[in-house]
């Protein structure tokens, strides 16, 4: 066995997390050499080509939940039920998150680093804490990075925060110029929140064992994704941070209903 493949079966190493903190920092370090924003055109095209890069990803995971099912169902009409408890996890999802009011406490998150980014532009005293705190904020506080950690824990690629390590890595870029080298220092609570969330997901062997269990996460966590193709074009805001207990209840259906 290689010894990339004997990194890979370390339960506890976050491999997803690791490759996005180097992202930021190589992104980060080439903002801090350009000292000049990236043109408005030029963000417009990277925007698209991240939304293509999402949607495939978002993809490649309905694509291995759906054949994992296939190969875990002894009929076509469990395999059917498969499909029908995903979505079924997706709507009391949103109701459980909307309930709990998710997305509308990270919201308020956004909105303070929102604020404090404009506030800034306005002001040309920026300090070494405002692109720490700024950049902490807006790589920690979102669904993606808790859904990237658990499927980094749950498989052995880390497809979603590979995808995210692009955002984070063109939106450092940017800003790396304004805040200076404060937004390096973003990769310690990045490192230390996924990775722990990571950590933890790694040992839900039950979910690793089961293919079925696995198939639901996939086609949950797939369909979530695909979404955040319409968040990075601006086409439509989409509460996502609510859908995000869907990602147990999926697996919580299958392991009651088919299992």
């Amino acid at each position: 066995m290689s010894e990339l493949g004997k990194l890979l079966e370390v339960p506890w190493l976050p491999l997803g997390t690791l490759l996005n903190a180097l992202a930021i920092l190589a992104f980060g370090l080439a903002g801090l050499w350009l000292s000049k924003q990236i043109p408005d055109q030029t963000q417009l095209r990277i925007r698209k080509f991240l939304a293509g890069l999402t949607f495939v990803v978002g993809g490649w995971m309905i694509a291995n939940g759906t054949m994992d099912g296939w190969k875990g169902t002894e009929n076509f009409w469990q395999f059917l039920g498969l499909g029908s408890i995903a979505l079924l996890a997706i709507s009391i999802g949103n109701l459980l998150g909307t309930w709990l009011k998710l997305q509308d406490r990270l919201d308020r998150l956004g909105k303070a680093a929102k604020d404090r980014f404009a506030k800034l532009q306005n002001d040309e005293s920026t300090t070494f804490s405002d692109g720490f705190v700024t950049c902490t904020i807006l790589f920690t506080v979102g669904p993606i990075s808790f859904l990237g950690a658990v499927q980094d824990g749950l498989e052995k690629i880390p497809t979603i925060l590979l995808m995210k390590s692009a955002l984070d890595g063109i939106a450092v870029l940017c800003f790396a110029p304004r805040f200076g080298p404060g937004v390096l220092l973003s990769i310690v609570p990045v490192i230390a929140y996924q990775g722990t969330v990571t950590i933890l997901a790694s040992h839900l062997d039950f979910m690793q064992e089961g293919d079925l269990l696995h198939a639901s996460f996939n086609l949950v966590g797939g369909m979530l994704v695909m979404t955040i193709v319409l968040v990075i074009l601006d086409a439509q805001k989409v509460p996502l941070a609510n859908y995000l207990p869907a990602l147990a209840i999926g697996p919580a259906l299958t392991q009651w209903w088919l299992v």
